[in-house]
């Protein structure tokens, strides 16, 4: 299994410190355990900030970096060895293991924080912290800081300026290294075999989820521990609900299913969305509206590379989308006059993609100074357009209704122009009919 290795972390930690004023201090604390029912907790997933700097995958944690302090820069604050606990809920890193297998230059209980962490504030001029991220975090960050305060007469300095941590880090984590894409390819073909196996088993007289259980088991097989995010699979006229989410419904012949998912893989995401024929072959009104579709996502790409600005492969996607929706019939007029009138809307309603990393939608600004961000090498992020005819919707012929269609693919931004993460999914209506084909023949 590809994971990031101890010296990224160290580097990381290291970039970040080298953006801090001088005698500062950043603070994030680790994500909190959150209850599904009663005494049941959720599966723990680490928070993107505190995992990127660190790798610790425990919760009740906190970092504090301190650009050149004398005794270590990188304080791991998290809690103690207890063998009762860990018989219960597995074992912990522990101080020790904070230093040995996470590089932490110095470790403390996180019982003994209210005694250390202001020392380590105090005299500090400037507080490197996300406000508002945490709020209970935030109270005994604020209680800290009093607490220097109220020595100011003993001689103690609280800090003159809170900084906001976000815009430095995610600054950081908009660019991808080597070790990241690697890590992000392998939860791109961990899930491209799960849409491919969710596509084999489909077939009339099944629901949604039994589509969403060969999703997870392939999943699970491949080594990630859970999805990037909760799996869409849509069926008919859900396929027209961008985030559905129920996934219960009846698969009938003659509908497509739209399948919008990806695992995680140290704590990376992947994102793909596939749209197939429930039965195996597209009707004529699927395959039209298919085809537009896959010429949105293809001409994307060419788009996608250094020097270009971040919306021009929107701006590809909306021609395409545009122009085929008037060669149907669908729209009518001029094309150039439809787009600046934004006609297109109510058949495609979102952007074409967004960045990808840790979060699946991840972190990093859009615009600089106003200006869309120019596209830079190790930038990673999805194409996805799509369109959506909705089953109400009755300016169109009643044979449009309920189609559902979205592509979507995974890509990094490369010296000469992108890679694609997700080719491995077939997305041609060829590819698609004959894996299917395919795989009724092998049951058959």
């Amino acid at each position: 299994m590809t994971s990031i290795s101890k010296a990224e972390y160290a580097r990381r930690r290291k970039a970040l410190m080298a953006l801090m004023e001088p005698n500062s201090i950043a603070i994030l604390p680790a994500a909190p355990v959150f209850i599904r029912n009663r005494d049941v907790e959720h599966v723990y997933r680490q928070d993107s900030d505190f995992q990127y700097l660190s790798g610790f995958p425990e919760p009740e944690a906190v970092i504090a970096l301190i650009p050149g302090r004398e005794h270590g820069e990188y304080v791991l604050f998290c809690r103690e060895r207890d063998p009762e606990r860990e018989l219960w809920d597995g074992l912990r890193a522990g101080q020790e293991g904070a230093i040995s297998r996470y590089g932490a230059d110095d470790a403390f209980p996180i019982g003994d924080i209210d005694d250390i962490l202001p020392g380590l504030i105090e005299g500090r001029e400037r507080v490197y912290y996300a406000v508002g991220t945490n709020p209970e975090f935030d109270r005994h960050l604020m209680e800290w800081v009093n607490v220097i305060r109220s020595k100011a007469r003993q001689g103690a300095t609280p800090p003159k300026e809170f900084v906001a941590l976000n815009h430095f880090l995610h600054d950081l984590r908009l660019y991808k290294s080597a070790g990241e894409v690697k890590v992000m390819r392998e939860a791109a073909q961990i899930s491209a075999r799960a849409h491919v196996r969710a596509m084999q088993a489909s077939r009339a007289g099944l629901y949604e989820y039994h589509l969403e259980a060969e999703l997870d088991y392939e999943f699970r097989k491949g080594g990630s521990k859970m999805p990037a995010y909760g799996s869409i699979v849509a069926a008919g006229k859900n396929a027209c609900i961008l985030h559905y989410r129920e996934n219960d419904a009846l698969l009938k012949d003659g509908d497509v299913v739209l399948i919008d998912a990806g695992c995680e893989i140290d704590c990376y995401a992947s994102d793909i969305t596939r749209t197939f024929p429930v039965s195996g072959t597209f009707t004529a009104e699927q395959k039209a509206i298919y085809e537009i579709v896959l010429a949105a996502n293809m001409e994307a790409f060419k788009y996608i590379a250094p020097g270009r600005h971040w919306n021009e492969a929107h701006e590809a996607t909306v021609r395409v989308i545009t122009a085929g929706l008037v060669e149907l019939g669908l729209l009518k007029g001029n094309v150039d006059e439809l787009i600046a009138a934004e006609a297109y809307k109510p058949f495609y309603m979102h952007r074409a993609g967004h960045w990808l990393g840790m979060d699946v939608h991840d972190v990093g600004e859009y615009k600089v100074g106003g200006e869309w961000r120019v596209l830079e090498v190790g930038m990673a992020m999805t194409v996805e357009p799509g369109i959506y005819i909705a089953v109400d919707n009755q300016n169109v012929a009643k044979k449009w209704r309920g189609i559902g269609i979205r592509i979507e693919d995974d890509v990094v931004v490369t010296k000469t122009g992108c890679e694609i993460l997700t080719g491995d999914v077939p997305k041609t209506v060829a590819e698609i009919e004959a894996l299917m084909a395919a795989a009724r023949t092998q049951v058959a």
